[in-house]
Parts: C-alpha cells; sequence; structure tokens
C-alpha cells in the first residue's frame, strides 16, 4: 500500500535518501500513484508481473509503489545478470512491463518477449534524455508525470516476485497469493516486531531506516518498503563502502540498519582510528541475515556498537521463524534465535521423524496468518519443498534443549565423506576466526577413496602468510579430525553475491566438471 501504517510525530519531514539525493516521501508515494495510473493505461492490473533492471534509483521505488497500489507483482531483476538469464526471467514472469537503466539496457543484447512495454530511465546523476531513440517509450518521470494519482483504493499488497540467483538450474521465483485482510494485520505485525518498529511505532517516534543493499535482494527490498509504508525516513545506497556506511550512519542519526555478515567482516577490517572517528550512537536495531554469521564476527559486532544487533531466520517463502536479541545470541553462540510466537519449526530426519535436540537435520518451517506460494513454473519444487504442511528452505541444522536453532549449512552443500555427513558451516567458522583470513567457503570436492573430501577456499588479507599445515593444526584443535580441510586453496577474493552469500555452484564446477558423478 502506498498510504502508510504510521507516521512520525517529529517536525521534520520524512524522506528518502539514495545515494546522495534525498526527496521528501510524499513526494515519492505522490510519483507512485501516478506510476499506478500509468500502469492501468496499459492494461496492466491486479495479479500482473512488472520487471525491473536497475540499480539503486528512485524510479525503483517510485514503480514499486506502483506495482504495489494496483497489486501487482514486481520483479526485480539482477542487474549482473546475462541478456540470457534476462530473457528467461521475463518470459517465465509474463512481466507486462520492463523499467531498466539505459546504461544496463545497451550492454545487453536483449530479445524483449511480444507485448512487453520496455521504458527506459536515466541513472541517477545522468542527463535524462525525454524519449528513446527508436521513439518507443518516453523516460518513466516523463511518461508518468503526464497522470494525475490513481484514484482507487489500493490492492492488497502482494509483495515482490523475486527470482533465486539460479546457482542450481533454472532461478525460481516465489508468486504469493494476495493477502486476506487479517493476514496483512498479521504480516504488519510480524514485521514490526521482526524489523524493530514496534515499539517506536507504538510511541510516535521517529525512525531512519537504512538498507545499504542492492534492492533486487528479498531483504533491502522488503526492508525499504515496510518502512516507507511506516513513514519512517529510509537511506538506501547506492554501493557499499564500510567507512561511507559509518559516516552516513552518524550524518543521518540512522536508529535501524539491515546488513549481512559480510559487510561485518568489512567493518571490522576497517583500522581502528577509522572506526573511532564515527558516533554509532543513534543505533537501536541493527538486523542481519541471509547467510550464516561467524561467532567472533558476531561478538566483536556487540563489542562495538553494543547490544543492538538482532538476527533472524527465515525465507520468503516462510517469512521470518525465529529471532535473536543480542543478550540471547551471546548465551547462546551461533544460534539463529529461538521460533517466534506465530510460527512453527520442526527438525526431520530423511523418514520425516523429529531430530532430538542436537542432532542435524532439515529445517522446516511455517508461519500462521502467512499467505500460501507457487514456485512460478514448478509445482514439482513446490511439492517437494513441503512436508506435513511445513516448508523448508533446504537448510540443515538443530534445535538445543532450550528450542534455539542452529544451523548447520544447506542440504545442496552438506559434504558426504566415507559415508559421513559433513557441515561446512562449523569449519568456516572456525577458519574465519583464524587470524589473517578475511572470507572463507568450504566445499566437497571428489576423492576416490572417500567419495567427497573437504576443501578450504581462503581469502587471506594481503600481508598474511597462512601455511595448509599450520591451518590444519589449528583446527584439529578445534573441530573433529575428519572435519579438518585435505586441501587448501587461496583466492585473491570468493564469488559473491550482492546479498551477502557465496557461489559455491562456482567454486565446486573446476572439481567436479570431469568427475564420474555430479553434485
Amino acid at each position: 500500500m502506498i498510504t502508510p501504517h504510521g507516521g512520525q510525530t517529529s517536525t521534520s519531514w520524512p524522506w528518502l535518501r539514495i545515494g546522495a539525493e534525498r526527496r521528501p516521501v510524499e513526494d515519492i508515494r505522490e510519483s507512485g500513484l501516478k506510476g499506478a495510473a500509468a500502469l492501468r493505461s496499459l492494461g496492466i492490473s491486479s495479479g500482473d508481473a512488472v520487471a525491473t533492471l536497475l540499480k539503486n534509483d528512485f524510479p525503483f521505488i517510485e514503480l514499486s509503489l506502483a506495482a504495489q497500489h494496483i497489486g501487482a507483482y514486481l520483479t526485480p531483476i539482477n542487474w549482473h545478470n546475462s541478456a540470457a538469464e534476462v530473457e528467461y526471467i521475463l518470459g517465465n514472469s509474463q512481466a507486462r512491463l520492463l523499467l531498466a537503466h539505459r546504461d544496463l539496457l545497451d550492454a545487453l543484447d536483449i530479445c524483449f518477449p511480444p507485448g512487453l512495454a520496455v521504458v527506459p530511465c536515466s541513472p541517477a546523476g545522468t542527463d535524462a534524455r525525454q524519449v528513446r531513440a527508436d521513439g518507443d517509450m518516453p523516460e518513466w518521470s516523463a511518461w508518468t508525470a503526464g497522470f494525475a494519482p490513481d484514484p482507487f483504493p489500493p490492492a492488497p499488497p502482494v509483495g515482490s516476485m523475486i527470482y533465486t540467483s539460479g546457482t542450481t538450474g533454472r532461478p525460481k521465483a516465489v508468486r504469493r497469493a494476495p493477502p486476506t485482510p487479517e493476514e496483512a494485520r498479521a504480516n504488519f505485525t510480524h514485521y514490526a516486531h521482526v524489523y524493530g518498529a514496534g515499539p517506536w511505532l507504538d510511541r510516535g517516534e521517529a525512525i531512519t531506516a537504512m538498507a545499504p543493499g542492492p534492492l533486487y535482494h528479498a531483504a533491502p527490498n522488503a526492508w525499504s518498503n515496510f518502512f516507507l509504508r511506516c513513514g519512517a525516513s529510509v537511506v538506501i545506497e547506492t554501493k557499499f563502502d564500510a567507512e561511507r556506511l559509518l559516516a552516513t550512519i552518524e550524518a543521518e542519526r540512522v536508529t535501524h540498519l539491515l546488513v549481512v555478515p559480510t559487510m561485518f567482516a568489512l567493518l571490522l577490517n576497517l583500522p581502528q582510528d577509522v572506526r573511532d572517528r564515527y558516533d554509532m550512537s543513534s543505533l537501536r536495531f541493527v538486523m542481519h541475515g541471509a547467510a550464516p554469521c561467524a561467532p567472533h564476527l558476531k561478538r566483536a559486532m556487540i563489542d562495538w556498537w553494543g547490544p543492538v544487533i538482532f538476527e533472524h531466520y527465515g525465507g520468503t517463502e516462510t517469512g521470518a521463524l525465529t529471532f535473536c536479541d543480542s543478550r540471547q545470541w551471546l548465551s547462546h553462540p551461533g544460534t539463529v534465535g529461538r521460533v517466534l510466537d506465530d510460527a512453527q519449526v520442526a527438525v526431520l530426519d530423511a523418514t520425516g521423524a523429529e531430530c532430538p535436540p542436537g542432532i542435524p537435520g532439515q529445517i522446516y518451517g511455517r508461519r500462521a496468518l502467512f499467505p500460501d506460494f507457487t514456485y512460478v513454473g514448478d509445482e514439482e519444487k513446490r511439492r517437494n519443498a513441503e512436508r506435513d504442511g511445513l516448508i523448508t528452505l533446504g537448510d540443515v541444522g538443530y534445535l538445543d534443549e532450550e528450542g534455539y536453532l542452529y544451523l548447520t549449512g544447506r542440504s545442496s552443500d552438506v559434504i558426504i565423506s566415507g559415508g559421513v555427513n559433513i557441515y561446512p558451516a562449523e569449519i568456516e567458522a572456525e577458519i574465519m576466526a583464524i587470524p589473517g583470513v578475511i572470507d572463507c567457503a568450504v566445499i566437497g570436492i571428489p576423492d576416490d577413496a572417500f567419495g567427497e573430501s573437504v576443501a578450504a577456499i581462503i581469502q587471506p588479507e594481503e600481508s598474511a602468510q597462512l601455511d595448509p599445515d599450520e591451518l590444519k593444526g589449528i583446527l584439529r584443535a578445534k573441530i573433529a579430525g575428519y572435519k579438518v580441510p585435505r586441501t587448501f586453496v587461496f583466492r585473491s577474493h570468493l564469488p559473491r553475491e550482492d546479498s551477502g552469500k557465496v557461489f559455491k555452484g562456482k567454486l565446486r564446477e573446476p572439481y567436479w566438471r570431469d568427475a564420474d558423478r555430479q553434485i
């Protein structure tokens, strides 16, 4: 919905800042309503899909608000994708409109599906051209400016339809059913708690929320849209830079921040004098997720910023299932939290039986009053994801005696060596704690005797001298011998999504390309 659910009592009006530019939220909402009228003029309505090929920019938010208002699904496309990947998503989603930055269109030779309206826009900071060279469609801002704000009531908000990274097979999108009024209210209350906004909204206090990640990813997309609906001021970065993040938090007095663990590592890698230069006292709620966080990184961030760091586990299919504050985490290091009151979680073995506390298994869960979903064009994947009414995101983990959930890896990442399951997340956490290591990923590679053996791909600091035999000795004191990597590879960087997740498929591919079997 474009109409906010709450407001600020602060005398300053809420604003949206993207990069260096700041605009009043009311102006953005009006642009969104004009965009809704423009979409209707093309016959786009509730249940249709519209797509973006954009870096973080104001038109992204405007189209998102327009789509929400008419009940259409926004499909943000990762602008790093190839032309073939973009074409697949446009066709699979049956998008009716694509809003794209001109430079991204110029860089890709895309074969557009029939009937797709392609609306260009100039990247922020460039001179806008009003009409495409072929005269097809005017720029987004010029086109929507010609419409009065849409006068119709808002449709039930269906959210974004975001495609997975596609590291194994074709990417898939989650398409959620429109919520009932009861589900919409429950969903707002749920995220007001998980995003730390509830107490602030109840007291009518001003919020400044920040998302330094790309809007084509689910978490920054949902976070930014939620706080705009709340009437908060929102800061969206165009590109992550560790020191600039600190400077922006201080300058804008950011209260709520969304990050991924990779950002923690980059922040902690700043020189101490740089870290001490900025005032972080405005922060009240720092949420992280998307990937496991090495315990030493999280402990160091809590020591630096205080007990303002929170974590949740869940996904687009399930919503948030668990929640953890700093004090809970310090007493249960490595946990992703306890199950939320409106959720159910079960850890199941291969037979579907519940695993005892401390025994890893496949994690399944579901939230109450959360609209059901489909994987677009893949009913079999949807059926395979469900067991006894609960949904798996593909993660493996265990519950302890107190009901705290721990992740040990993804089912697709589990290494089976000599018939024994080995979970990379535990090994990665221990390697990340070794001085001189910036980043790492643990994968299984072919082994004639054991089927698979453990390999660690490590990004060291430039000045670090890491010796494989010394690394093995350090790890043997921390983990069981069969978990210690037999192979160490050092790289200048690891392939990561902008969300922070490692492309493990790209790391595994060279090793398994010529193997007798594939994983």
